[in-house]
C-alpha cells in the first residue's frame, strides 16, 4: 500500500501505530501472530505455515483478511491509506 500524504503525517504523530496497535489486540491470537510475523519479523508464508503446521493457503487467506480489516479499521479512524 502506498500511503498518502496525509497517512505520512498520521504516521510521524503516531496515530497510525496507535491504531494498529488497537486493531490488533482486537484480532484473533492465531490471526494476530500470522499478521505479526508477516509484516513485523518479515518472515516468509512458507516459515510461518510450516512453524504452525499449517497449510499455505491458510495463512495467506488469514493475512488477506486481516490486511482488508485493518484498512477498514483505519479508514473509521479517519485515517487514509
Amino acid at each position: 500500500m502506498i500511503p498518502s500524504e496525509a497517512a505520512r503525517q498520521d504516521f510521524e504523530k503516531g496515530e497510525i501505530a496507535r491504531e494498529i496497535n488497537v486493531f490488533l489486540s482486537g484480532l484473533k491470537k492465531e490471526s494476530r501472530i500470522y499478521f505479526v510475523r508477516r509484516y513485523w519479523y518479515s518472515d516468509s508464508i512458507a516459515d510461518i505455515a510450516k512453524h504452525y503446521g499449517v497449510n499455505h493457503a491458510k495463512i495467506k487467506s488469514s493475512l488477506f483478511r486481516t490486511r482488508n480489516a485493518l484498512r477498514k479499521h483505519l479508514e473509521r479512524e479517519g485515517i487514509e491509506i
